[in-house]
Parts: C-alpha cells; structure tokens; sequence
C-alpha cells in the first residue's frame, strides 16, 4: 500500500488558521523537506466495499517517511486478510478501523500472525476486554449448563466482589501474570483498610465495618481458581495465547483444623462475648434493627473456624432439640456424616427403614434466593448409608410426626417427597436450616458450632469408636481416604490422654520419678526387673482398654 506520504504541521497565521501543509518553514530553500520541521502523513485508497464506495486510510505523526512507509506496509497486508466479498468487506473496515485507533493512540498497530489466526478460526478480530469475554463466557455457561449453577453463582460473586474491578477493562491480550496479581493485591488493601476501621476510635467507622470480614487465604484461592477457569477456557478457543492466572502463586494459607471446645476454651469465648455485646450497647451509633445477643454471639471470633464439640455437648444439644420438628435431621447428621444439602435433599423413596439405609442420591442447595435440586456433591457421595438403630428410632418418629402435619393441612399439604420438610411439606431452605441449628444451639448455651462441623464430629466420633480410618471414610463417601485424613481427625481430649498413656507404658522404667534422694539427687531404684510397684504398663493398658470401651459403648 502506497502511502503517498507529505509533511504537515501546526503552525498557525496570524488568523489563528491552522497552516498544516502551507507552513513555509516545512520545506527548505531548495524545496526539500525540512527534517527539523513537521510530521510525516499520508493517504491511501483502500478496496471498495460491494456498494462502490471509496474507502481511504489517513495517518500522521510519523517521524520520518520510513517509518511512515514500513506502517502503510503493514496496514496494506493486515486489510489485505480478510477474502472478497460481503463478509471480508465488513472484516476489512473492523480491520481499518483498528488501524486507525492504533494510529490515534501512538500504538503500534495489529500484529500480523495474531489477528491472521483469529480470522481464520472465525475469532473476534479485536482484542476482547476480560469483562467482554466474561459476560459472553458467563451467559454460554447458563446456555449450556455445563457448571453446577451454585458454582457459577459462587464465580459470579467472586467477579462482582472482587475482579472486576481490576480486570473488567483489561484487554485479553493484556493479561499478563503481574496484571492479575493486582486482584490480590487489591484484596489485601481492603483487607487492611477494613482492620484499620475496626481498630478506630470513632465509633461510626467500626459501625461501618461491623459484620464484614477480610478475605483469607482460602478465598483467595477460589477467586483465583475463578479467573484461572475463565482464561482455561479462552486459551482453548485461542482467545489468549497462555492462562497468566495458571502461572500466579499465593499463600495456600493453612487449612482450618477442628478444634474442640473444652471448657478453658468456652469461659475465654463467653467473656469475649459478653465484652462484645456489651461494647455495642455502649456504642452510641445504634444500628438500624434491634441488637439480637444470638447475632453478637454468632459474630464472636472462635478459637478456629472449624469447632467440634465433645460427646457430652453434642448430647446436651440433642437432648435439648429432641422436641424439635427437625431433630431427626440433626441426629442424622451427627451420628452419619450428611452434608446439609444431602440431608435436605434426602428423599423418601431412598429410605429404607426396615433395612436400615438412606441412599444419599439428591441434594438441595441455596442459589440466590432460590432452592435447587442437584446431583450430589461428588461421584463416591452417591452411596448407600447404614443407620444406626438409634437414628432409625428418630427417622421412624420423624416420619409419624410428617404423616400428622400431612393430616393436618389436608389438601394444602405440598408432597414434596423429602424426608425433612416444612409442615406444608414443602422442602426446606438449607440456609433456614443452618440458622435454625445455630438458634438451638445458643438456647441450649452451648458454645457455636457450624451445621457442618457436625460432619466434622461425625467423623472423629467413628474413630473415637475404633473405626478405622477406610470404614470412616466410607461412611463420609469420600473420593480418597487422604482426604478424609485430612480434613477430619480431630482427636479428642479423652482419646488423645488415653493414646498418651498407652504410649508411654510401652517403656519399661527402672525408676519412679520422685523427690531427688539426699544421697545424690537420683530417683529411688524401685524393684528389679524394669516394673513398678504401681501404675503398671498392664494397669495402664487395661485403663484404655476400659476407657475406649466405655466410649465406644456410648456413641
């Protein structure tokens, strides 16, 4: 493409008109052109569309003629692309014009092999924004429901909450490693600000934080999992040419370790909590509903996220919540290991009493304001359960009460087909579950636990028994039992004394330890033969033997 070039500039007459080309001082006296004067330009036709018109691309602001003549190069092969006819018309002027704003811009302009690639695979010649392709990605994915719809809700509030901010204008050709790790260098400035609110001394500014919590590491995680899933997929429709978000590293954080509530642990909870009621009713900054204690009290940090309760308060909840229409629900997730959305979800045509089983096979769970029916959460949870005699005694009851509500509301009675329902029998809300759990466990004033972490007891009370850890993990239906490992062995206070024991009566000892001798300091030789008077490795042994036995007798 022939650039035709000339030279311009800005001068001005005394009119104020602009002189561009006319300026005297653009040429020499020889009339050549003035290299200290000016900026190249140039004009060339570009091929007419089907309707005859003519086309031309004008450039300016070059330097030099060259460079003004290697740019009308590139241009000529860049329109050049795009094949005759109708649609390689409208593909020429998306082209133009992408020439022209890199010309606007000082930018250089499209490069050849990218934009040639692109045409041929039917591609978006311009560079999408990240927001452009996220908005086309999000709307295919709800086309073809191929992402769970709680999943793509849950990327959908990490974008709102925390990407878009600083990515949605972001080209996709653009999106280098140090481009995406400004999201998290984003969170962690809201991080600080919002603990420098809660550190303030006015009172409006810790009002304005109250209820918010910063963004961990975990979360991190899952926001970058968002955006690596995004770029998955414009790496395989060769949007981008690599996944930058593949390549970023952050602090895995540590996993949450369940951490049971002994009762050091729930006196320094309560006083943390009295203290925090307290300072919001002193607060002169009154918030807009009334002040709740359960509110505060389920606002109270806890020693770990993941809390779980001995034997004994597991039993004085459901002693208390044993009138409760949903106790069966809650007795059966503690003692077999339901997740929430299972047990809402469980149906009755999958239970069968007289066997003492439950195939888990649904789940119900929350998106937006809504409940939806799903699969269950992975490929091994879809398994049959043993139940217990004791949760088949509080399935049968549950049953007897559902039939009275049905009875009860006639022809308004809703058959939903769950287990657990409302009293129209229509299915419940998981999220209403988990407060309702929290609502019971702050009447019966036991320390805060989540729903979940009944999962979690669930799991640690089958090893408590002397399950091993595969018949554990089968009942949980993990995938691996790696998992269950690691997630789910916390150990409680009477097991580990117990394991402590026993390890320690695995040594023989000559000595008893005592008050040192006046002879030297030493401990008293007691008899020969490595035994002990007392508190033999036998009598020791014979106390956890006792100890686990009692244990497991009681669960």
């Amino acid at each position: 493409m022939d650039a035709n070039g000339f030279k311009r500039c800005r001068c001005r007459d005394e009119n104020g008109k602009d002189l561009s080309q006319k300026c005297p001082r653009l040429r020499r006296k020889d009339g050549s052109w003035n290299p200290g004067h000016g900026s190249w330009a140039g004009k060339a036709e570009v091929p007419a569309g089907p309707d005859g018109k003519r086309v031309y691309l004008r450039m300016s602001g070059f330097k030099s003629e060259a460079g003004l003549n290697t740019t009308y190069e590139l241009a000529g092969r860049l329109l050049d692309i795009p094949e005759a006819g109708h649609e390689g018309h409208e593909a020429r002027m998306e082209i133009l014009d992408m020439i022209r704003a890199a010309n606007k811009s000082k930018a250089p302009l499209p490069d050849y092999e990218e934009l040639y690639r692109k045409y041929r695979a039917g591609q978006p010649l311009q560079s999408m924004t990240f927001g452009e392709y996220w908005n086309d990605w999000r709307a295919r994915r709800e086309r073809l429901k191929d992402i769970r719809e709680s999943t793509l809700i849950s990327y959908t509030s990490h974008y709102e909450t925390h990407i878009r901010e600083v990515l949605e204008g972001t080209r996709m050709d653009k999106l280098f490693v140090p481009v995406v790790e400004k999201v998290f260098a984003r969170i962690d400035e809201k991080n600080e600000a919002l603990l420098a609110a809660r550190a303030s001394a006015d009172p409006q500014v810790r009002a304005s934080v109250r209820g918010k919590r910063p963004t961990g590491p975990v979360t991190k995680q899952r926001i970058l999992a968002t955006i690596r899933t995004v770029l998955s997929a414009a790496e395989r429709e060769h949007v981008v040419r690599f996944n930058a978000a593949s390549l970023v590293k952050l602090d895995g954080g540590q996993k949450a370790k369940g951490v049971v509530w002994t009762a050091a642990r729930i006196e320094a909870f309560n006083v943390a909590f009295e203290q925090r009621f307290a300072a919001e009713r002193a607060s002169p900054v009154k918030p807009k509903q009334p002040l709740e204690r359960f509110r505060i009290w389920l606002a109270t940090p806890r020693p770990s996220r993941v809390m779980i309760w001995t034997p004994a308060q597991l039993g004085a909840f459901l002693d208390h919540a044993a009138g409760d229409r949903l106790y069966a629900l809650y007795h059966l997730i503690a003692f077999r290991g339901l997740r929430r959305g299972e047990a809402c979800g469980a149906r009755r045509m999958d239970l069968d009493l007289d066997e003492g089983t439950l195939l888990v096979a649904k789940q119900l769970s929350n998106v937006g304001k809504a409940v939806k029916e799903g699969a269950p959460k992975t490929d091994a949870s879809d398994a049959p359960i043993a139940l217990d005699a004791g949760t088949v005694t509080a399935l049968r009851a549950n049953r007897v009460r559902q039939l009275e509500e049905q009875l009860a509301w006639g022809e308004g009675w809703q058959d939903s087909g769950r287990i657990f329902t409302r009293e129209d029998g229509a299915p419940l809300t998981p999220d209403w579950v988990s407060e309702h759990f929290e609502r019971l466990t702050f009447a019966a004033g036991l320390p805060p636990v989540r729903l979940h972490d009944l999962r979690h007891f669930a799991a640690t009370l089958s090893l408590l028994a002397g399950n091993d850890m595969k018949t554990t993990s089968s009942m949980l239906r993990h995938s691996s039992q790696g998992i269950t490992s690691d997630l789910y062995t916390t150990v409680l206070p009477d097991l580990a004394r117990a394991a402590a024991e026993a390890s320690a009566a695995l040594v023989p000892r000559a000595a008893t330890a005592g008050p040192p001798s006046q002879t030297g300091g030493l401990p008293t030789v007691s008899q020969p033969g490595g035994r002990r008077p007392t508190d033999s490795s036998d009598a020791v042994n014979a106390q956890v033997v006792g100890l686990s036995s009692s244990r497991a007798g009681g669960t």
